[in-house]
């Protein structure tokens, strides 16, 4: 056993080095002769300035690092999608902070980039933070102009934000360190407070070549949009300060200033660590992840201790539905239990299967702690739903649809991990992306996909099969192996954690040992939103 647990260790902390080799890349940006460049013009570098900015460098919360990896190579890739998005406190209080990258294609925006940017606008939005805007960007890259600017989640709808956030009382700080180009200029002026940086900093519709060609008029950058345009013509800026520290200086002076809020009410006592030792987070997973484990055990890990009290711990076992804490707030936890159980009838139920008994008590309990104004914690590593004519008998595909409704209506605050496997409609059930969780992290061990690999290359392979047949082909065992291994490899290169980071379908790849710093942040942060929508599940088929 103690052998075992020792190679699911390696195993883990191996995927884990793995992902951190790739972060530490993404960290040079456009790379050190670009990073150096900025340094050169007496900026700060994007990283730089979000460091010089908290109150910690040591406790952010980087969202969304792995965007855009191994994207638009053609164009020399999108480190990170070049921007940086952290959430971290500045002077005391939690805010999200976006900085732009001038070391990848000067900031200029990909589509991947916008994508980022809505969803760090969204963190704001729903937790009513403030958000501040570290601006040193090209505008569009007018490459791929054509996929971010026109569509409704493109370009234009985060100056659509900048409006609905402005009523909504959500404070905006722009600070302008470099180019701030175009469509793109709307956002300084479309926060609350808008710093502009002395000689680096310029905001403009349009840079003195396009007003050459438009009007005819002979001006250079400086006049038509620097710091002291801005800041005694036009009125545009608020503040111009001298460099990027001073600047940062004034952005934690203002934050300083800002009234109290409104609090949620979640509930908050005496953190009480976990009694085991968290370090043995790294054995619980077995080196392969199709292999079964006891959640109980994962739980224990997670939560305080001695705080853990169970909903229906006899029915609907593939579902483990209990009220903790973590870091002294209370939670409701749905988790998949990965070991197969037995139920009280005598059916032997497969771990990671989402069974009717379980999503029926998960319906039931996710409505309790709605009504308790509980948060909710989703630990996902799931297969899927029971398939066959058994559990479609017993109406399988009803008690599925309840337990989507109440995920889906829930009015407090989700948050989820993907501790393994995310498959099928599991991974809606148990509040994926599309179930707006306010953060979703991921394990390095995670597989996020329709179905698993194995069974997806068996039915991908029948319909390439079949299409031969058709075409008069034979195909022998060695090319049915051959054909099904290429299959496999290829959809497997699609449900690997970093691919679903690289396209935000995750806020952060984490490494399990801090699972519970995020979770208590999330907490934290989502307490500043008080809820105004009442829950409600609508209509359910029984």
């Amino acid at each position: 056993m103690e052998l075992e647990k020792e190679k699911n260790k390696d195993s883990m902390k191996m995927a884990w080095a793995n992902i951190e080799s790739k972060v530490r890349k993404i960290k040079l940006g456009g790379g050190k002769s670009r990073l150096d460049k900025i340094k050169s013009q007496g900026k700060l570098t994007a990283r730089e300035r979000v460091k010089n900015l908290v109150d910690d460098p040591s406790k952010i919360y980087e969202i969304g690092i792995l965007a855009g990896e191994e994207m638009y190579k053609e164009y020399g890739g999108c480190p990170s999608a070049g921007v940086i998005v952290v959430i971290g406190k500045v002077s005391g209080r939690y805010c999200v902070i976006v900085a732009n990258d001038p070391s990848v294609k000067a900031g200029a925006w990909f589509p991947i980039t916008t994508k980022k940017n809505l969803r760090a606008q969204e963190l704001a939005i729903e937790n009513r933070i403030p958000i501040i805007y570290l601006v040193d960007s090209a505008g569009i890259f007018l490459p791929l102009q054509d996929e971010l600017f026109a569509d409704k989640e493109n370009f234009g709808r985060i100056f659509r934000n900048n409006a609905k956030m402005s009523s909504m009382g959500i404070v905006q700080i722009a600070a302008v360190m470099g180019s701030c180009v175009a469509g793109g200029a709307y956002l300084p002026i479309m926060s609350d407070e808008a710093i502009i940086v002395e000689k680096t900093g310029s905001i403009f519709l349009a840079g003195s070549y396009l007003v050459k060609a438009a009007i005819g008029e002979n001006v250079d950058n400086e006049f038509l949009g620097g710091a002291d345009t801005h800041s005694s013509i036009s009125g545009v800026t608020d503040y111009k300060l001298k460099d990027d520290k001073a600047a940062l200086d004034k952005i934690r002076s203002i934050v300083d200033k800002i009234g109290s809020y409104t609090k949620a009410g979640f509930k908050r006592s005496e953190t009480k660590i976990p009694e085991i030792e968290e370090n043995n987070i790294y054995s619980i997973l077995p080196k392969k992840i199709s292999q079964p484990y006891d959640s109980y055990k994962l739980i224990d890990l997670l939560v305080d201790h001695n705080s853990i009290d169970e909903y229906k711990k006899d029915y609907g076992k593939t579902i483990i539905t209990c009220y903790a804490k973590i870091d002294g707030w209370s939670i409701g936890i749905v988790a998949n239990q990965r070991n197969m159980v037995k139920s009280k009838n005598g059916e032997m139920q497969f771990g990671g299967v989402i069974y009717g008994d379980a999503a029926d008590k998960a319906t039931r309990f996710i409505a309790n702690c709605n009504q308790k104004n509980i948060p909710l914690v989703f630990l996902q590593d799931v297969t899927g739903f029971m398939v066959g004519s058994k559990a479609e008998h017993a109406g399988i595909i009803k008690d599925g649809a309840k337990m989507v409704n109440a995920v889906a209506n829930s009015v407090v605050p989700k948050f989820t991990i993907i501790i393994g496997n995310s498959f099928g409609a599991g991974n809606y059930a148990m509040c994926g992306k599309a179930f707006d969780p306010r953060l979703i992290l991921a394990w390095p061990t995670a597989k996020i996909a329709v179905m698993g690999g194995n069974q997806a290359a068996e039915v991908l392979f029948q319909i390439e099969k079949s299409a031969a047949l058709k075409n008069g082909q034979q195909i022998d065992e060695k090319e049915e192996y051959l054909m099904k291994e290429k299959i496999k490899i290829k959809y497997n290169e699609k449900t690997d954690v970093v691919f679903a980071a690289s396209q935000l379908w995750v806020d952060a790849i984490i490494d399990p040992i801090e699972t519970r710093s995020w979770i208590s942040m999330g907490i934290e942060i989502a307490n500043q939103s008080p809820i105004e929508r009442k829950f409600n599940m609508g209509i359910l088929q029984v």
